[in-house]
């Protein structure tokens, strides 16, 4: 007596699964869905500030903004500009609920940021993503940093404690407001979950775009106030300016 039904049809065997594309729609040569050609097309980021990775001309500077107001992170580690065509994979992944484009970003950016681990980069204890305000939440459906955490935990091997940051402010939108606006804005926006020690700890924020480091300096000072070893931020594009959104 056979215990299961007889099938003879194919088996679906995830080990020689064929990816397409995501950008181009041609069958991919690698694992993700994403071809080599259309990798090379990402707008990766070259030379950039040492401690913001605002774009610069050469490599190995600091640009003026950093140099005239230190910043309480350590350092910004993100692999690509704000650019065609990943402005448009992240608008998608973002405001359209398109996961599977962030879940590729964040498997690319696990990638990248392994590879500076081989390099030397310090590895950090864990990692916190960004916060969203309660209405942001209700809007959205999803966190989008809290996604890119978890989905960046696991092939870094780190934890991720999305309760430890909490917003506590539902501030106004920061689009269209220039650097001190987005300061002000941001002000007493965030606190720590009571209950939670950061003393000594190496943090590592995760969001999705950086743009004047607003609201990585808030939360930074917050967690460096609070005892943090250092924070650095891990973020999947930089933009070249304020014309865009944190």
């Amino acid at each position: 007596m056979h215990c299961q039904p007889e099938y003879k049809g194919p088996v679906y065997i995830w080990s020689k699964n064929k990816q397409s594309c995501l950008l181009c729609d041609e069958a991919s040569d690698s694992l993700l869905a994403l071809c080599s050609a259309c990798q090379d097309e990402l707008p990766w980021l070259g030379a950039q500030c040492s401690v913001c990775a605002l774009p610069l001309p050469a490599v190995g500077l600091t640009c003026g903004q950093c140099l005239q107001h230190p910043r309480a992170f350590q350092r910004v580690i993100v692999p690509w500009r704000y650019d065609f065509p990943l402005d448009s994979l992240i608008s998608r992944f973002k405001h359209q609920e398109q996961w599977p484009f962030g879940r590729l970003m964040a498997e690319l950016f696990a990638q990248f940021l392994n590879f500076r681990f081989d390099e030397g980069l310090p590895r950090p204890d864990c990692l916190l993503p960004v916060p969203l305000s309660r209405r942001r939440l209700r809007q959205r459906g999803f966190n989008q940093a809290d996604m890119l955490a978890r989905w960046l935990g696991q092939p870094l091997h780190l934890t991720v404690e999305p309760d430890l940051l909490r917003r506590v402010q539902d501030t106004p939108a920061q689009q269209g407001l220039n650097a001190q606006a987005r300061r002000r804005n941001l002000s007493q926006a965030f606190a720590l979950t009571a209950s939670t020690s950061v003393a000594g700890r190496h943090l590592a924020l995760v969001d999705d775009v950086l743009t004047t480091g607003a609201t990585a300096q808030a939360l930074a000072q917050l967690l460096m106030g609070a005892g943090a070893r250092q924070v650095d931020v891990y973020c999947l594009a930089r933009t070249p300016g304020a014309e865009h959104r944190d």
